[in-house]
Order: structure tokens, then sequence, then C-alpha cells
């Protein structure tokens, strides 16, 4: 979990149980996680095990921090490109792998 801005206005958004925050009028792309309901019910409830777009929550973050340091890292960013290519050209070809 990130630090909170001093005079920052935040946006609260719910995903099942996490509870995610991000800066109003900021790309939800960079929303975090502020917290997690607790159900003494569910003692298995485990939050680094939640999903975003069906994905775990620890991947998507991955992949975020990915994007982001690629913004200033000219080979990650060129290698970024490239697997967007692939992507776009496997998905075109109808290959769902």
């Amino acid at each position: 979990m990130g630090s909170l801005k001093p005079g920052a206005t935040y946006i609260h958004e719910r995903d099942g149980k996490v509870i995610y925050r991000r800066e109003f009028g900021a790309d939800p792309g960079t929303r975090e996680v502020a917290g997690w309901d607790y159900d003494p019910n569910e003692p298995t409830f485990d939050p680094r095990e939640s999903k975003i777009l069906g994905m775990p929550v620890k991947q998507v973050g991955e992949l975020v921090a990915i994007a982001q340091a690629a913004e200033s890292n000219p080979t990650l960013k060129e290698a970024l490109e490239r697997v967007k290519i692939i992507y776009h050209l496997s998905k075109d070809a109808g290959n769902k792998e």
C-alpha cells in the first residue's frame, strides 16, 4: 500500500472484497490497494490472491510497473512495443495462445 499525498483528493473503488484508491482525475490503472474486507467466517480469504480483470493482483501490478518503467527506459520501451506487436498479430491471426 502506498502513501497519501497531503491535500490530494482520492477516489475509493471496491472490487469484491478489495478496496482500491487513486487520486481524483488519475488514470484508473494507477489505483492501489487501500484495504480489504475482513470476514471472520471466511478465514481463508487472502487479499493477495484477489484478482483484477481475471488476473492475480500481483501479476497486474507487475505489468503496470513494467509499463511505467518503459516510459523512462528506451530498451524496455522497445521490448514492450515488440510484445504488443506480437500480441496484436497473434490476435488478428486467430491464435488464442
